[in-house]
């Protein structure tokens, strides 16, 4: 693949779309950016994750979820820090084989890969994660405000997902939809899903076509690198 520059890494563009439960009044939603048509999608190694324990329950993903983490992003150059910290408190104090998501967005709108996508995610609530392709945004949106660049990059490893797997974006759902136990994804990142923001934006790049490409080794590398200098 051909090298891709900082700029290019970070031309990610998506919104989010969903009917969530427990929502109310909630505000009108627009794209403030057309989706990107290509991106890249950054390898385990460049963020450090562990390796995966054995196990885990094999499963066929058929429907997309969208979580957050709950736990304020102010600093993007940490995203790095934070994957490997949600690796280590899954493994060692949950005991699950590994990070509990597929993919994650960090507030750049850059897309991280990280729990291998043929074993189902895990979930501290209580819904069964068998078929959902799992996706964080990292941040508290109950507290932050969901960036353009983070729903851009949602958005288009939500329409890599739909081709990867044969899904359609009617099965998009968020955290709180698949259980009202929670308020994940927060409140300004479910405003997206209600108002049908996101499933516009995945739809758009799935109609103009678009790409998501794995990124590893030493670019990946310099690409996380520039990430945590700020640049």
């Amino acid at each position: 693949m051909e090298n891709l520059n900082r700029r290019d890494v970070l031309k990610f563009s998506s919104g989010l779309g969903l009917m969530a439960l427990g929502v109310s009044a909630a505000p009108a939603v627009t794209s403030a950016s057309p989706p990107a048509a290509s991106g890249v999608m950054l390898c385990r190694d460049a963020w450090g994750a562990r390796p995966a324990r054995a196990g885990g329950r094999p499963h066929t993903i058929d429907r997309m979820t969208i979580h957050h983490s709950a736990v304020a992003l102010p600093d993007n150059r940490q995203i790095a820090a934070r994957l490997r910290q949600h690796q280590r408190y899954h493994q060692d104090d949950k005991g699950w084989v590994d990070i509990a998501y597929h993919a994650a967005v960090d507030r750049e709108g850059n897309i991280f890969a990280l729990r291998d996508p043929a074993i189902a995610g895990d979930t501290a609530t209580d819904y069964d994660t068998t078929g959902h392709f799992l996706v964080l945004c990292e941040g508290n949106f109950d507290e932050e405000t969901v960036t353009d660049a983070q729903l851009n990059g949602a958005a288009l490893v939500f329409a890599w997902a739909t081709k990867q797997f044969g899904i359609t974006t009617a099965t998009l759902a968020s955290h709180r939809e698949v259980t009202p136990v929670t308020s994940c994804p927060g409140g300004d990142l479910e405003a997206h899903l209600v108002s049908g923001d996101l499933k516009r934006r995945i739809d758009d790049l799935l109609a103009s076509g678009f790409a998501l490409n794995p990124v590893c080794g030493a670019q990946a590398e310099r690409i996380v690198a520039a990430i945590q200098a700020g640049r």
